[in-house]
């Protein structure tokens, strides 16, 4: 059971890393953006970025402290672990206490249905940004923080997984 919750793990870790980074790499490019291009940009992340954050990253820490249940508390693995589990922890705080009060304002337009209207209505009402720079670079690098985090859940699973000599 420890193997597979571990890889299942593996798996939905890659996948919170690999939105939060595509997110990340993304930056250079889009602080070229005129605000209309740009807000014009953003629009394009939903459905498709919020299902797979939505299950990702949750299924991730689940499947992560299922792991560790099964693991030897204190032992080096036991740690590897807890340290994977922590950091997709931070990673999922950064996303509800950053990005989805920006996510928001960008949504705030937009007519969203069902599941997409209950999810970005969580949380109260959009906030009230001083400016589309400010948005953006607090949507940015919230983004860059949640890629180191999933990066180094992503790594103390895999070590986790490496065989023991």
């Amino acid at each position: 059971m420890f193997h597979a919750a571990l890889f299942v793990a593996i798996v939905l870790s890659a996948v919170g890393m690999g939105l939060s980074l595509a997110h990340a790499l993304e930056l250079p490019g889009k602080r070229r953006l005129g605000r209309d291009a740009y807000f014009a940009v953003q629009s394009i992340y939903y459905p498709g970025f919020t299902i797979g954050g939505a299950f990702g990253e949750p299924l991730a820490m689940a499947a992560t402290l299922l792991t560790l249940l099964f693991t030897t508390p204190g032992s080096p693995l036991f740690w590897l672990v807890l340290s994977g589990l922590v950091c997709l922890l931070f990673e999922h705080a950064l996303y509800w206490l950053i990005t989805h009060p920006v996510n928001k304002v960008w949504l705030r337009d937009h007519n969203l249905g069902g599941g997409g209207a209950t999810f970005f209505a969580s949380g109260g009402p959009a906030p009230a940004w001083p400016s589309r720079p400010t948005l953006r670079d607090r949507w940015a690098y919230s983004h860059v923080a949640r890629s180191v985090f999933a990066a180094l859940a992503f790594i103390f699973l895999v070590i986790a997984a490496l065989p023991r000599a």
